[in-house]
Formats: C-alpha cells, structure tokens, sequence
C-alpha cells in the first residue's frame, strides 16, 4: 500500500525542518541532551531534553521538537510509547517516549557532533556586517 503524506503532515515536516536549520546550534545541544540521557540506560521524554538544555529567551522552545526526528530516522533512538508532559505550560499534552535503539551508533553521534558556541545574537550579526560594508567607518 502506497501512503501519501496529507497536508498537515507535510507542513509540520515542512517546520520541523526549517527550524532545524534556524536553530541549529539549539537543536544539535538537544540531541545530545537526548542520547546523553539514553546511553545511561534511561528513557527520555521533550521534558527531559527542555530541562537540559538552557535556552535564550528570544529563542521558542518549539525549535526543540525537531531534535528527535533524525535520530529516530537514522535507527538510533526508537519511540517507546507516549506520557503525559509534566509540564504545566504544557497542559499534560502526549509526549513521546524515547528508548535507546542503537548504542553504538549513539556514541559515534555523539563524538561526530560536538556542542557548538551559541549563535550570534541578530543585532551584533548587523553590527559586524555594517562594519565590513565599504565606506562604513
């Protein structure tokens, strides 16, 4: 049986990537938060990662729901079943639950992807740039 991906699908994969790509950094410290937690022998929940990992305040947790999805695809993390978040700001929504698949294969990430500094902030991006326009003092 062929299935096709319906509209919401798309749009939510269509997200999750762009804030893959926007928040990186972010979203690197989260996997590694992740299978930092899994190689313990743990499993892992979004609170687990949200608790590990400090964000900035311009920067919306929503950018942290792109952290399981790769590694699910790459066969290293498996889906466990669902939990209510602990979360308050969360209203007790399902979360899923994370289990080790591949240890191994956790480990190499983790040596592959090392914590990265945190990205410029906007303002001093633009304070760099105006600084290397020509005829800018």
């Amino acid at each position: 049986m062929i299935t096709t991906k319906t509209t919401g699908t798309k749009a939510r994969d269509a997200a999750i990537e762009l804030l893959e790509e926007r928040r990186q950094v972010i979203v690197n410290r989260g996997r590694r938060a992740l299978l930092t937690r899994l190689v313990t022998g743990a499993t892992a929940t979004a609170d687990d990662v949200r608790a590990a990992v400090e964000l900035p305040e311009t920067i919306d947790p929503v950018c942290l729901g792109a952290v399981p999805g790769a590694l699910a695809r790459a066969g290293i993390i498996t889906r466990a079943g669902f939990v209510a978040t602990a979360r308050p700001d969360a209203h007790a929504r399902p979360v899923s639950i994370w289990s080790l698949a591949d240890r191994e294969a956790a480990l190499e990430w983790l040596r592959g992807h090392p914590d990265k500094p945190d990205p410029m902030p906007d303002d001093e991006r633009e304070r760099r740039r105006q600084m290397t326009l020509p005829g800018v003092a």
